[in-house]
């Protein structure tokens, strides 16, 4: 059954590895959380967030440490980020946020090491 649902949803299987290697190897005082802005909404619960704030295209990973903000985009091994991905990518990085997309959980590992976000190395 898990294998079916990798297979249909595998940036949710990348994502869930991700935030197990935060919990178990993250580095002291890092703040990480998902944005749950995806998924379908109705056109008035829709609104309703917008309202309040939602922004189309933030990134499926975020963590503060030390002051600085990460964001990262996951994407499965040929995925490609869309374009309101790619604009809300731009606006965080002109914000000053370091941010990445990364095709793949080996990738998205690599460079939260090198953001210094995890301790240690993947294995």
């Amino acid at each position: 059954m898990s294998a079916i649902r990798h297979r249909r949803h595998p940036e949710a299987a990348i994502q869930r590895a991700v935030f197990q290697h935060l919990r178990a190897r993250g580095a002291p005082g890092v703040f990480a959380f998902h944005p749950a802005n995806g998924g379908y909404r109705k056109p008035v619960e829709a609104a309703i967030l917008k309202g309040l704030g939602v922004k189309p295209g933030v990134p499926d990973v975020f963590a503060v440490h030390n002051g600085r903000c990460f964001a990262l985009e996951l994407k499965a091994e040929g995925g490609r980020a869309t374009d309101k991905q790619l604009a809300c990518i731009a606006a965080l990085r002109e914000a000053g946020a370091f941010t990445c997309i990364a095709e793949g959980v080996d990738r998205a590992l690599a460079i939260l090491e090198a953001w210094g976000l995890l301790r240690g190395r993947a294995s």
